[in-house]
């Protein structure tokens, strides 16, 4: 049923351009906020809500932070890819090529903190007498996820040669249709940046939605993120949306049972940054910078 509910969302988004209509739904800052939260919560709160079709156990729903994070994490993710208060301050500062690099670059950073700061303050509030800061946990053993970094080379190499995987990576490649010297610094701070997201992305999805609520929901916390996990693709190539909710399965297990995201960043960085040397890799081939 999560299944064919994804499958709808997914048919809609790249049949029916759900998603671009949202980010260009008006002009106010309130209706990209309303539209992305509920593209979030739909799939998230409906993930949890079927689970009682099939499992007996549902005393998460008797309890306080159940609500307030099924409602609160959407709402932060939303306000987050929203988030643009920056803006003004940059286009001051930077004028033509250089203002849109950074104008790119800020979305990141903002992003890392209008992302996180919600998730400190109910982590505080919530759980910081007793645990630390989500998925802040060390690894025993790193060994794992690279082998699991390695085992997706093949299919990076096969995605590299797909055209709608070269409309979109490497990220970076924007850089070069930009009159910014020297471009390979640019190259660099601009990964820098693109890195960050992932930060977010990890303590987010494996750190808040499950290690949270771990005592509250347990692994049924699982699937209701990696739907959510799914949603934030949705402006990606279509391919990298469904894998998504597969990858998000796998990360969510990783957090769930060692009680760390450190795993799952060394996995979501190693595939982000692999994604972008054969972008590199397959347009140097094709000559088509």
């Amino acid at each position: 049923m999560v299944i064919l509910m994804l499958g709808l969302i997914i048919y809609f988004n790249y049949w029916h351009s759900l998603e671009v209509n949202i980010a260009n739904a008006g002009s106010s800052w309130f209706a990209g906020f309303a539209g992305y939260y509920l593209i979030y919560f739909i799939p998230f709160a409906t993930a949890y809500f079927l689970q009682p079709v099939f499992f007996k156990e549902r005393s998460h729903f008797n309890k306080k932070w159940f609500w307030i994070i099924l409602f609160a994490a959407p709402a932060i993710f939303s306000f987050r890819v929203n988030f643009d208060f920056l803006q003004p301050v940059i286009k001051d500062i930077w004028k033509n090529d250089e203002q849109l690099f950074w104008l790119r670059c800020s979305k990141w950073f903002a992003g890392l903190f209008a992302g996180l700061i919600p998730v400190y303050i109910i982590w505080k509030i919530k759980d910081g007498n007793t645990e630390p800061f989500y998925g802040s946990k060390r690894l025993a053993n790193a060994r794992p996820y690279f082998i699991l970094i390695a085992c997706m080379i093949p299919l990076i190499a096969l995605a590299a040669t797909q055209h709608d995987f070269l409309n979109m990576y490497p990220r970076a490649k924007i850089v070069a249709g930009w009159d910014l010297h020297p471009k390979k610094l640019y190259f660099f701070v601009h990964e820098i940046f693109y890195s960050m997201d992932f930060i977010t992305i990890e303590i987010f999805f494996r750190g808040f939605l499950i290690i949270s609520l771990l005592n509250i929901c347990g692994k049924h916390s699982i699937v209701p993120a990696a739907c959510f996990y799914c949603c934030i693709h949705l402006g990606k190539p279509m391919g990298e949306a469904i894998s998504s909710f597969a990858g998000g399965i796998l990360l969510g297990i990783v957090s769930y049972n060692t009680k760390s995201i450190r795993g799952g960043l060394i996995v979501h960085l190693g595939i982000a940054w692999l994604m972008e040397v054969a972008g590199f890799i397959a347009h140097y081939v094709q000559n088509t910078w």
